[in-house]
């Protein structure tokens, strides 16, 4: 689960790392009496959405202005009006993709005097299966291009689980950043802070761009981007009211509802699938027949006909939706639970798209019985290959 900077910072605070004063802003006409708060002379006004290159992103109506996403206002007048600019309007970035998305909510914060900007990020590496740090010079610019371009200013390290947190992290973290005297001290005390939030809030990935130093000395989390561990929210009642369903995909949303895996993609073949890893082997055989996903949807391993008929729905809602491939294995899943899931989704919505199944293991000539009987225009499918072209051959 993603959450906006703002509610990011808030958490930051409270474990005592270095944030600006800011506050959250809805409407308008609540810029002003945010920007009299705080101490001025120079305010920053940012969107808040759910993606990375807002400062570079630009809004597709010409009523917000020609500037991007985060802006330096000079005076409380000034912020009121980028706020009016940019409320309501929609901010395409880099990682929005073309659709953009709306500015629901912006955050007006109290300005910097910036020296210097790092980069400062900390997340689970799967490999190790340890908490790590990625740390590098070059903050405040694309992270993915430094990568690309000069990986050697990019220092990662992870943590050993059985130590924790020791104090030589620390000091790796200030030498990479070639942080010395009292900057280097207060980069061992940021690492403690943000390590310590990191693990108690289930933290998947804490990311600070740019961590800055101040004309006066001192480091400061210019921005703030988390992300939790869905697995975890149960303990975390806290963090739940934090998530923006305004940010998040409506289909994603809905398969939440029921426990679904779902990912909504860019292509026209819907997917239902049992088994991630089933569901990605049958996205990669229709991109090798030249065609796309048009989802990942996982509906597990013991999935009732009332969560099959739903992932069903999902799929169909998609207008890009040309043609549905539905391919099961039935070990715990059997397949005559998925044949009555979808013969009693399609009498709910309806079947305007080419349909091709192919079912395999428990109950499987039960569940092609089922189907070949149901009056629906199914093309059955023998395997995943087989299943794959004449999909891809319905729709072309």
């Amino acid at each position: 689960m993603n959450i906006h900077e703002y509610q990011a910072k808030a958490i930051l605070r409270d474990f005592g790392a270095p944030v600006a004063a800011g506050f959250p802003v809805l409407k308008a006409e609540e810029a002003a009496a945010a920007a009299k708060q705080l101490p001025g002379p120079v305010y920053v006004v940012k969107a808040q959405i759910h993606a990375g290159g807002r400062g570079k992103g630009k809004f597709k109506e010409e009523a917000a202005g020609p500037q991007g996403g985060v802006r330096i206002a000079k005076s409380i007048e000034e912020a009121e009006a980028f706020a009016r600019q940019m409320l309501g309007h929609t901010l395409v970035t880099i990682q929005t993709g073309e659709t953009g998305k709306q500015v629901n909510r912006l955050y007006i914060e109290d300005g910097a005097a910036i020296d210097k900007e790092f980069y400062l990020s900390m997340l689970i590496d799967r490999a190790t299966s340890r908490i790590a740090f990625v740390v590098s010079t070059e903050g405040g610019m694309d992270i993915e291009e430094v990568a690309h371009s000069t990986p050697e200013k990019i220092v990662t390290f992870s943590v050993d689980p059985a130590t924790g947190l020791m104090p030589h992290h620390g000091r790796h973290v200030a030498d990479a950043l070639k942080l010395a005297g009292d900057l280097a001290k207060q980069a061992g005390a940021l690492v403690e802070k943000l390590y310590a939030a990191f693990v108690a809030k289930d933290m998947e990935m804490l990311e600070i761009n740019p961590l800055i130093t101040t004309k006066d000395g001192k480091l400061r989390c210019l921005d703030a981007k988390v992300s939790f561990e869905n697995n975890a929210l149960y303990r975390h009642p806290e963090l739940m009211e934090l998530r923006d369903l305004s940010e998040e995909d409506e289909k994603e949303i809905e398969a939440s509802k029921y426990d679904l895996a779902y990912i909504s993609l860019d292509g026209n073949i819907g997917c239902m699938v049992n088994g991630a890893g089933l569901a990605m082997a049958t996205m990669d055989i229709i991109k090798l027949y030249g065609a796309f996903p048009a989802n990942f949807l996982d509906v597990g391993g013991g999935a009732t006909a009332e969560k099959v008929t739903a992932a069903f729905k999902i799929i169909t809602v998609d207008p890009n939706v040309k043609g549905i491939l539905v391919n099961i294995f039935g070990g715990i899943m059997r397949c005559d639970t998925i044949a009555e899931g979808v013969i009693q989704a399609v009498k709910e919505v309806g079947l305007k798209v080419p349909l091709v199944v192919r079912l395999e293991g428990t109950n499987v000539d039960l569940g092609k019985k089922i189907l070949s009987e149901s009056g629906l225009n199914v093309i059955p499918a023998d395997d995943l290959d087989d299943a794959a072209q004449k999909i891809v051959k319905a729709i072309s």
